[in-house]
């Protein structure tokens, strides 16, 4: 929903992305659905299935108003990150995108990973920027001050590749209210991911 720019953007340049979601999204009992629509979805983005990876632990409930067990989280992530020699790990940032406590969950976890030094030699940590609602959804209008902003990485996706990212968000169809497909038409992060390192 949010990162897809940044991960056709790392596909385009020759990386291996890899998915690690640290929910199964049962909040409304559709987990299982939830997962295949996940699966397929990178699928789409040119991830096998076989690099996605979904958590589905008790005590990381999908919750909008939960904050995880930070420490339980870190065990899983970095388990992830080493397992498979992962070098570069992409998340949110403090906002969190859409304030979601789960989501700022993950940015208050790997902050405290790296900040500790406990992510092996040479990985490196992007968050996604969370902006204001404003900018959020003036879709492509973004560009030009998403140029002029200081940031570490910037991924902008042709009109092509955001139709692709747009077909990527429609297989996850159990989702799909009416606000996120007001979402697919004018958010920016169906078309451009400005990261910060941490």
């Amino acid at each position: 929903m949010f990162f897809a720019p940044t991960v056709l953007g790392l596909g385009r340049a020759g990386a291996r992305p890899a998915v690690l979601c640290c929910s199964a999204g049962n909040y409304y009992n559709q987990g299982e659905i939830r997962k295949k629509e996940l699966e397929q979805s990178c699928f789409l983005l040119g991830i096998p299935a076989s690099d996605v990876t979904v958590i589905d632990h008790r005590d990381l409930p999908d919750n909008p108003a939960v904050e995880w067990d930070t420490q339980l989280l870190a065990a899983f992530v970095l388990e992830h990150i080493e397992a498979n020699n992962i070098n570069l790990v992409i998340t949110f940032d403090a906002g969190g995108v859409s304030g979601h406590a789960n989501h700022i969950s993950l940015y208050t976890t790997l902050r405290s990973l790296h900040s500790e030094g406990k992510l092996p030699e040479g990985c490196r940590v992007l968050v996604l920027e969370s902006v204001n609602l404003f900018r959020k959804y003036i879709s492509i209008l973004d560009v030009p001050l998403s140029c002029l902003l200081p940031r570490d990485a910037l991924f902008i996706l042709t009109e092509e590749e955001t139709e692709q990212a747009r077909r990527a968000m429609r297989c996850h169809r159990s989702q799909l209210l009416w606000f996120r497909r007001v979402y697919m038409l004018f958010s920016r992060y169906m078309v451009i991911n400005s990261l910060r390192l941490l």
